[in-house]
């Protein structure tokens, strides 16, 4: 096996912290990688060097993510079809409900938001292109989760125990497998407050030219919005924009 650069993965985890923290101290780089305050200097000097973390004007020892990023990631976007289509679609679904859609992949046991669509409503879900939430506490992840082979889902749920994010949150593996057999079947998934108790969401596949599940749509809605009838609509409308989105990447539903 290629050996892999100590330094190279620190850098990199660093980097990572800024994800979910538009700005971050020394000290705090420090203290949430538990690293000496030598090595942190250090990785935070040669990483302002080559502009990947400017300073903060004024505070000389508070950063945030530098232009190389943003031309990384755009590089990266330019080239995954998915986005592209995906917020063509997102946009279209949102703009037909005035609820949140998001589209996400699945990286591991997390999802990982690609792009989204906020409703106007003042009360609304708060979310981020790039965020990233354990998969089977959303309904984009349960879809995900569920098309996985059983080595694939076994490599999610072998460390017993899962995380919640709320009491209504599904931590128990074999419980999950269940819930999986269904959504499975019902090809539509539900978050019913299990990643924040106020919002609902219902989530169905995308899929690309071999049938893969590649990505996942859904529409999110506060409870105060959820009632059984907007259900029905949100389910079909998220089912008709997840294929749509299916037949941009290649997808060919069998006739039946």
């Amino acid at each position: 096996m290629p050996r892999v650069v100590p330094a190279v993965n620190r850098a990199l985890d660093v980097l990572e912290l800024f994800v979910d923290c538009p700005e971050l101290s020394a000290r705090q780089v420090m203290e949430r990688l538990d690293l000496p305050r030598t090595t942190v200097h250090e990785l935070l000097v040669t990483l302002e060097a080559r502009s990947y973390l400017i300073s903060v004007p004024g505070q000389p020892v508070r950063y945030r993510l530098g232009m190389p990023l943003f031309q990384l990631g755009a590089a990266f976007a330019g080239r995954l079809d998915l986005v592209r289509e995906a917020q063509c679609v997102a946009r279209d679904v949102a703009a037909a409900c005035d609820e949140a859609v998001h589209v996400a992949v699945l990286d591991g046991a997390d999802v990982i938001y690609l792009v989204k669509f906020d409703s106007t409503h003042p009360v609304r879900m708060v979310s981020a292109v790039g965020r990233r939430l354990p998969a089977h506490c959303t309904a984009v992840g349960k879809i995900l989760l569920s098309d996985l082979d059983p080595a694939g889902l076994d490599a999610v749920l072998t460390n017993g125990a899962l995380p919640g994010m709320t009491p209504a949150s599904i931590t128990d593996p074999e419980r999950l497998r269940a819930h999986l057999a269904r959504v499975r079947a019902d090809s539509v998934a539900v978050d019913i407050g299990e990643s924040d108790t106020a919002m609902r969401c219902v989530a169905a596949a995308i899929r690309d030219h071999s049938g893969a599940t590649i990505a996942a749509m859904s529409l999110s809605a506060p409870i105060i919005r959820w009632t059984a009838q907007a259900y029905r609509e949100w389910t079909e409308l998220v089912r008709e924009g997840a294929a749509t989105l299916s037949t941009r990447m290649g997808y060919r539903a069998l006739p039946r």
